[in-house]
């Protein structure tokens, strides 16, 4: 298993550890972080590892029919069992077994594309056959949850929520919101939006709210769902 990181690294530029849905590589990770004391949950140290963590967790009730897919932290062996016993045998820093990891690494990475190269060609075949028989396509959609946290309890809350919504863009829609007491006298912004998924990133999103730090000190998805 890959330490957290890893993980961290590979979750900052994808939704789901393999593929553009959840998978049993998913339900994988999310079964060793869930099982395990690692510290995934706290946002600050791994906000991707967090978002995704509870995004899955969405899917839990799915977990055993979802579609497989390949977990490239099973088969990058970089799991500490791994490496070679040198602190027993000095042999010159002699990675014994390096070159397996990388043509693993390798075979993992060559996998993946062939696996998206045949998810976007199928998709691309589907919407061509709705083209053809004059069906309107279907825009993926989710419907998430956010929460936008202030510095402290003399943050002014109008003005933060007010400076939140005036980021406009397209196939982005702002919906409710309250105030949610987090202790001390400090409330956060929970406001619900939704998203065509090809049109925005929630990472960038999230990092635009950050960029308010006159009133924002952190973002978090407490939930997200597909339309």
């Amino acid at each position: 298993m890959a330490d957290l990181p890893t993980i961290e690294n590979h979750l900052s530029t994808r939704s789901y550890v393999d593929g553009f849905e959840p998978t049993s590589a998913d339900v994988e990770v999310y079964n060793l972080l869930k099982n395990g004391k690692a510290s995934w949950h706290d946002a600050a140290l791994h906000p991707h590892t967090a978002r995704w963590y509870r995004h899955i967790a969405s899917y839990e009730a799915e977990h055993a029919s979802l579609p497989k897919g390949t977990n490239p932290f099973s088969a990058s062996g970089s799991a500490p069992a791994a490496a070679a016993p040198a602190a027993e045998e000095d042999d010159e820093d002699i990675d014994l077994f390096g070159d397996d990891d990388e043509e693993e690494d390798a075979e993992a990475e060559r996998i993946k594309q062939e696996r998206v190269a045949e998810y976007n060609k199928a998709k691309e075949a589907k919407k061509q056959e709705k083209l053809a028989a004059g069906k309107t396509l279907e825009v993926a959609k989710s419907v998430v949850t956010l929460q936008v946290k202030p510095w402290d309890d003399e943050t002014d809350m109008e003005a933060l929520e007010k400076e939140v919504r005036a980021i406009e863009k397209d196939g982005l829609l702002w919906g409710a919101s309250k105030l949610v007491p987090v202790g001390y006298g400090i409330r956060m912004l929970q406001i619900n939006l939704v998203i065509e998924d090809a049109k925005i990133s929630l990472d960038d999103l999230q990092e635009e709210i950050q960029e308010i730090e006159e009133y924002v000190q952190s973002t978090d998805v407490a939930a997200m769902q597909k339309l």
